[in-house]
């Protein structure tokens, strides 16, 4: 049965100019560089005062564990169990796990429609001693 660990705090999605204005010594902070964009995922207090674009509200857990490349279709099965219940995912892979990010207000019914599933066993909040 895979873990998933919930993160405590509110994330932010954003769109810089460039990276001069991100913390990159924050817990987390995801960044993203293409020819079309410079994107940034990090907790909201963490978020770059200058954006082009910024979306808050998000809220993350991550796959416990490290995740060994030869395993498939993690992603593929959380996105599709929240699928069925209409929930929308935002994934970043590191070169351990992947953390999962979902809109704020869809977060309890996306751990518990993991739960529900057999597959996934919530965790409790990091630095938190809250239970699902």
């Amino acid at each position: 049965m895979m873990k998933i660990r919930r993160i405590q705090g509110d994330f932010t999605i954003c769109k810089v100019v460039d990276f001069s204005e991100v913390n990159l010594q924050t817990e987390y902070c995801f960044i993203g560089k293409t020819k079309e964009e410079n994107s940034v995922v990090c907790r909201t207090e963490d978020a770059p005062e200058h954006t082009l674009e910024r979306e808050d509200g998000w809220r993350a857990f991550r796959v416990e564990g490290i995740l060994d490349f030869s395993l498939t279709g993690i992603l593929a099965d959380i996105s599709a169990l929240l699928a069925e219940e209409k929930i929308g995912i935002f994934a970043v892979s590191t070169f351990d796990t992947d953390y999962i990010l979902v809109k704020k207000e869809s977060e309890m019914a996306a751990l518990g429609k993991l739960q529900r599933s057999g597959g996934y066993e919530i965790l409790t909040v990091d630095h938190a001693q809250t239970a699902l």
